[in-house]
């Protein structure tokens, strides 16, 4: 039976609960919010299934193979609103609904809690737009995937590497209906810190929370805004004084298996690679419009052909696949541990969350002015400007978006 010794060897992709055929394993939460198999001793068969379904115990060896690369951006500016860059994964989702498929994503519940759903129909796709910043619960979408593809539905299966690799993995055989986009990922997050958010987002004003954008374009594309959006008056703070954003930049609040992620590579199984295009510039000038751009890498020939029959919803460049991943460290390098982050999640489970916010994210005058310093000279258009100016007097350290 599958047994987690070390935190670090389960992505918390659930394709071992989905997989077993007596039902025997269950997700359970732990003190950091995350999520892992537990297995019922009493019903356990020792199948070997879970083990064999398990995308980090079962790694493939990247190999190199053709690939292709775009740099795009949705032509419908209320699609490119609501999306986090450039509204590629819409245009993707669009096409394969009028294929009369299915398409799956993390999307909120009534609770504004993150999991993975499926839509049926193009008013519905607003649920998937945006970015989640949590690990969302992938629940029984792989085994309502399997359902749907050998009914013969056109399957779209969205998420981060990991859970793609999961899904794959629990298949355990190809699906010329399945399509797969997985979403390029800083980390995954804790459910738990954003259940204290949510709180501390009560606590500071009463009014309803009617939805949560983590990178709302707010105040420009290149500018990550938390928004928080209420009946009465919304909130928007950045990555300086939002203290979700500020926990999850400084690596408190992510999952373990994150600092050693086995699915940062360039050449991935599934078909489309998408992600952030910041230096559109460097590409396509008449993008560069502060609404959002994305970059898309194609894995398969049928991706790229894809692509480029949706230009009636997309304004696409080709590009080199060289170019396009050149200094992208979130693609190929996982993210740095945090000497913190024990602590903080002790602190967070038993300190008040406001005083345990306080702690660690203090909002000082300094901050408030680098929140500004970033509206101002992105808004003046030389941001990228002066974020190189800032990195070099600052010894050229990593400064976040």
């Amino acid at each position: 039976m599958i047994s987690i010794k070390n935190k670090e060897d389960c992505c918390g992709c659930s394709a071992c609960v989905q997989a077993c055929p007596k039902k025997c394993i269950e997700m359970i939460e732990d003190n950091e919010g995350f999520l892992y198999p537990q297995v019922g001793a009493s019903l356990c068969i020792d199948c070997g299934v879970c083990e064999k379904v398990c995308p980090i115990k079962n790694q493939k060896i990247e190999q190199s193979f053709k690939q292709t690369a775009y740099v795009v951006q949705n032509k419908d500016l209320s699609v490119l609103r609501e999306s986090t860059s450039g509204g590629a994964f819409s245009a993707i989702a669009c096409w394969v609904l009028k294929q009369g498929g299915v398409v799956f994503g993390a999307g909120y519940d009534d609770n504004l809690n993150v999991l993975h759903q499926y839509v049926e129909d193009e008013r519905s796709l607003f649920k998937f737009r945006n970015s989640k910043y949590v690990q969302s619960k992938i629940g029984t979408s792989f085994l309502q995937t399997k359902e749907f593809l050998q009914k013969g539905r056109m399957v779209l299966f969205s998420g981060t590497s990991c859970q793609i690799e999961g899904l794959l993995s629990y298949l355990r055989k190809p699906y010329e209906n399945l399509w797969t986009v997985d979403v390029v990922c800083h980390a995954c997050p804790s459910p738990l810190m954003f259940r204290k958010y949510k709180e501390w987002l009560n606590l500071k004003c009463a009014d309803e929370i009617r939805n949560i954008a983590f990178r709302d374009k707010h105040y420009g594309y290149k500018y990550s805004t938390m928004s928080v959006f209420r009946k009465e008056k919304d909130y928007h703070e950045g990555i300086d004084t939002d203290p979700y954003l500020r926990a999850f930049f400084r690596h408190l609040s992510i999952r373990p298996s994150c600092f050693n992620c086995a699915f940062k590579k360039i050449y991935r199984p599934t078909d489309f690679t998408i992600w952030d295009c910041f230096d559109v510039e460097n590409f396509c000038k008449e993008m560069d419009n502060d609404r959002g751009v994305t970059k898309v890498l194609c894995h398969s020939s049928r991706a790229q052909s894809l692509i480029l029959n949706l230009r009636d919803y997309l304004s696409i460049c080709e590009v080199s696949p060289e170019k396009i991943i050149e200094g992208e460290k979130e693609l190929v390098k996982p993210v740095a541990p945090c000497d913190e982050r024990t602590q903080f999640f002790k602190d967070l489970n038993e300190m008040p969350v406001e005083e345990c916010f306080e702690k660690y994210f203090p909002l000082t005058m300094r901050h408030r002015i680098e929140k500004q310093v970033r509206i101002w000279t992105n808004r003046l258009g030389i941001y990228k400007f002066a974020k190189n100016v800032f990195k070099k007097i600052n010894g050229n350290r990593e400064v976040k978006r």
